[in-house]
């Protein structure tokens, strides 16, 4: 089964973009990151993947894993 891609939150120009790895066109545009990262946390969500988003330097600023976690807790 291939991997699905995960879902990324950068800074595009003056807005803030949802995409999904490997994709050319943003999911959505956003004004805030704050927007974003929730709309990227429903779509994360809903395909069971991993959020990753940046600041505005583009350093990664935190990751949140739903369903897709490459380093699951040990039980």
């Amino acid at each position: 089964m291939a991997k699905k891609p995960n879902v990324w939150v950068t800074r595009d120009g003056d807005a803030w973009t949802v995409r999904r790895e490997g994709a050319k066109r943003a999911s959505s545009r956003h004004s805030t990151q704050r927007d974003a990262i929730a709309a990227g946390k429903e779509t994360a969500k809903r395909e069971k993947v991993e959020l990753i988003w940046q600041g505005r330097d583009g350093q990664i600023k935190g990751r949140n894993s739903y369903g897709n976690d490459p380093h699951p807790p040990k039980r």
